[in-house]
């Protein structure tokens, strides 16, 4: 959710064994990636309670990261840090609900 199609890219490079979804489908997704600079924090929590949440922001927008994590997202972290450890962040929260 939030995400451009240059991040989008750069994910699905990174993890083709995943199948990602841009808009809400009838099926409640697996994950949820959000660009928290992008949506609302609170709505994203409140739409998919029962989903990991993954949120990520600029460095610099620490009220982004914590608004995040108020919302009760799982993961929030700097878009630097989920390119660096992508396979780890998603595998860590997809195990969660497995």
């Amino acid at each position: 959710m939030g995400v451009d199609l240059f991040l989008r890219g750069k994910l699905e490079a990174l993890l083709p064994a995943h199948r990602f979804v841009s808009t809400e489908g009838v099926e409640p997704p697996d994950l949820v990636i959000a660009d928290i600079a992008r949506i609302d924090a609170e709505d994203v929590a409140d739409n998919f309670p029962d989903v990991p949440l993954l949120g990520f922001t600029n460095h610099t927008d620490t009220a982004g990261l914590r608004r995040a994590h108020a919302a009760g997202f799982d993961q929030v972290v700097a878009k630097s840090a989920l390119f660096e450890r992508t396979e780890e962040l998603i595998g860590g929260l997809l195990a969660s609900v497995e």
